[in-house]
């Protein structure tokens, strides 16, 4: 029911409104005050019976950004081909003309540009018809302006009067207008032009009966300007008195078919340098015995001269070409590796061309063969530098700098391997080695080594481990450095050979410094580089491995079926690793004991060492009281600030980047306050840590052969011999 239109029951209309301005109805127009009836009413709103059209182009909005115009649609232009008909009044024979042009429909702004297509001897002035603006409708919406919707294939639209006609459009405009929901029309066709018709048949007319020459004096030039072709070429000059074989270079262009010869002339062979052997010209086939008067060589010969001054001069020439010149000119199919020209009564032999040279025969003729003619001795080889032998100042690699200049340069290090095999995150690029002395003192015997091999720079250095009541101070036993191999002898003039990487492995000797060592085990991590790595290390390599155990004869594969059927329980095919390792080892098919090892770590259940959680903190605590790190508080502080969701946890790639420690694994996070209060060495001291317990962090050798503990041997035998090891077979053939 609708409330009586009483004080208090009207509603406002005024309420949210924020714009209360008149809009201005005056204009001046011609110099003259005028009265503009189409302004809107108080705050821009439209009066009764008044619509405002919409000032640009409106587009449907879609799920992007709500860009502005001159933003969304910059450097994007509509273009539609047209034409329109222009009459003729004063011609004799067209009535019209159809004249082509261009309609450009600026998105950004709405701005039209209208530019005529340029022919030539048109006798119009063509080229931009319309600048670049907006243009408005036809009367008598003249207060309207162009818009995109306004256009269509085969529509016209009048421009100031003059009716244009859309035929076509390129493929962005048919995109941009059909994403617009318009529908366009088929493309129109242009109609003849009577005065471009008469002008053709004009042309056709006006051939020559009787085609003349035609010379295109820049042809030539303008498709092979700074192309040239290159020959290597000898003039054999022993005949006369005093006379060599000079070496010549002669280059020809092929812009002007002109040839230029310049004379290559060795250091330190007494003759006088000069710039050319022959300047830029045409070489003739045939040097002629005096020169021609001028007028004498024409391209072509004038006959006759008639007519007056007034009628105008006419020029008769010979199409015969009968004084023509004669002269033959070297041309570039005249040019081949092996053939003699004749420069000015000089014979000179190409005997060699360039690649582009070659490239231009092979493609414009189809030459294959480019061998050079061998004109000359091959060159001497240049005589050894014998270097002097090593006189023991220094190392052999600054005695040699010193022997290669007068001012020594330090020696070169491979910075690449070094950038390679140096250590990052959790790839050290050690190779670790447990070692004992081969000696036949009881006491040395027992005495444990720790060999470590940088791959970064091929040194190698060696540490004692520290054992209880045996007589001997344990720690640094050789500093790093590259170690010779034994048996060289010192002063020698070739550098010496060093231990490299593939020299150690388990079960190898290496003598360093007089001092034999033996290769008892590895540690987890050299056993799994050198596997990964077999191509480098070919004693890792399963290949090899698995040739040499099917090398053995017969009886050797039955008693590996005995032992197999002695050793392995029923629905079992697990053997313990020192068993195995006496069953491969007395194959004696040429095994080696790392070769058993590597065999072994394939078949075996290769279980995860634990931590010694207690022992690493020791450690972490002895590294950092020697840093003096105290700062403890500042690293709380970055894990709570990390701690986003104030858990009190953190993962453990966190906690690995905030401290730059190893990766600790935990389910569920890393508790950061025990972890930092077990490092924290001032206010939670932990026992003292013993050099085992360090070498025992740093390098873990429980990953090698005693991490091996059960290999699956029935596996082993059906990949290698293709046998089950069932008891009954292996009992039966041990009975035969």
């Amino acid at each position: 029911m609708a409330l009586p239109l009483m004080p208090g029951n009207s509603p406002n209309a005024q309420l949210g409104k924020e714009r209360f301005h008149k809009s201005q109805h005056f204009m001046v127009y011609s110099g003259r005050m005028t009265v503009d009836l189409e302004k809107p009413g108080i705050g821009g709103e439209p009066l009764i019976g008044q619509k405002n059209p919409p000032k640009y182009s409106v587009y449907p909005k879609g799920e992007g950004s709500d860009l502005p115009s001159w933003v969304a649609f910059d450097k994007q232009t509509l273009c539609f081909e047209a034409y329109f008909k222009e009459t003729e009044f004063d011609a004799k024979v067209e009535t019209h003309r159809i004249r082509k042009c261009k309609i450009f429909f600026y998105l950004e702004d709405d701005t039209i540009q209208v530019i005529e297509l340029r022919f030539k001897n048109s006798g119009l002035p063509q080229g931009t018809l319309i600048h670049r603006h907006r243009i408005p409708l036809p009367p008598p919406n003249d207060d309207q302006f162009y818009n995109v919707f306004h256009f269509n294939i085969n529509k016209d639209i009048v421009f100031y009067s003059r009716t244009f006609t859309v035929t076509d459009c390129d493929l962005f405009t048919k995109n941009f207008l059909s994403k617009l929901g318009l529908w366009l029309n088929e493309p129109a066709t242009v109609p003849e032009d009577p005065y471009t018709n008469l002008r053709q048949q004009h042309e056709a007319s006006m051939n020559p009966l009787r085609p003349y020459e035609r010379l295109h004096p820049l042809k030539q030039f303008l498709e092979n300007d700074g192309k040239t072709l290159r020959f290597y070429c000898l003039w054999d000059d022993t005949d006369n008195l005093f006379g060599d074989r000079r070496e010549l270079v002669l280059h020809y262009y092929l812009a002007d078919d002109t040839v230029e010869i310049i004379e290559v002339i060795p250091p330190n062979s007494g003759r006088v340098h000069v710039s050319k052997f022959l300047r830029r010209c045409k070489l003739p086939k045939n040097a002629p015995v005096q020169m021609k008067p001028p007028g004498a060589v024409t391209t072509r010969t004038v006959l006759n001269v008639f007519g007056s001054m007034n009628e105008g001069k006419h020029i008769v020439l010979d199409s015969c070409d009968i004084r023509a010149a004669t002269d033959e000119f070297y041309k570039d199919s005249d040019l081949a590796i092996g053939k003699e020209i004749n420069v000015w009564g000089r014979r000179v032999l190409l005997t060699d061309c360039d690649e582009f040279t070659k490239a231009y025969y092979r493609f414009k003729y189809g030459r294959e063969d480019f061998t050079p003619v061998q004109h000359k001795a091959p060159p001497a080889p240049k005589p050894p530098k014998p270097v002097p032998p090593y006189n023991g100042f220094g190392s052999e690699e600054d005695s040699l700098g010193n022997c290669q200049g007068l001012l020594p340069k330090p020696v070169h290090k491979d910075f690449k391997k070094f950038m390679e095999k140096d250590s990052s995150g959790l790839n050290s690029n050690v190779l670790s080695f447990k070692a004992r002395m081969i000696t036949t003192d009881p006491v040395h015997r027992e005495r444990v080594f720790l060999i470590r091999y940088y791959l970064s720079d091929d040194s190698i250095s060696v540490f004692e481990q520290e054992q209880q009541n045996s007589g001997v101070i344990g720690g640094k036993f050789l500093e790093r450095q590259r170690v010779k191999k034994p048996g060289q002898e010192l002063f020698k003039s070739e550098p010496s050979e060093y231990f490299m990487a593939q020299d150690l492995y388990v079960g190898g000797s290496i003598c360093m410094n007089g001092v034999r060592f033996q290769l008892v085990d590895a540690d987890d991590y050299t056993l799994g580089y050198m596997e990964l790595h077999s191509d480098e290390f070919p004693i890792t390599n399963i290949g090899t491995i698995f040739s040499k155990l099917r090398s053995i004869s017969e009886d050797k594969q039955n008693e590996v079926r005995t032992f197999l059927s002695n050793n392995i329980p029923i629905n079992s095919g697990f053997v313990h690793f020192e068993s195995f390792r006496d069953l491969v080892m007395g194959l004696n098919c040429g095994l080696t004991e790392h070769e058993a090892l590597a065999l072994a770590r394939r078949y075996s259940d290769h279980p995860v060492p634990k931590e010694d959680v207690a022992v690493m903190l020791s450690v972490a605590q002895h590294y950092l009281r020697r840093k003096r790190f105290e700062d403890y508080n500042l690293l709380s502080a970055r894990f709570v600030h990390s701690d986003r969701q104030t858990s009190g946890r953190l993962p453990a790639e966190e906690v690995r980047n905030i401290c730059k420690a190893p990766p600790l694994y935990s389910f569920g996070g890393i508790d950061y306050h025990a972890f930092v209060a077990g490092l924290n060495w001032l206010e939670h001291p932990a026992p003292a840590v013993m050099a085992d317990d360090i070498l025992k962090v740093n390098a873990r050798f429980d990953g090698g052969r005693s991490a091996l503990k059960n290999i699956n041997c029935s596996k082993l035998v059906k990949e290698i011999f293709s046998f089950s090891p069932n008891r009954g077979e292996a009992e039966a053939a041990a009975s035969t």
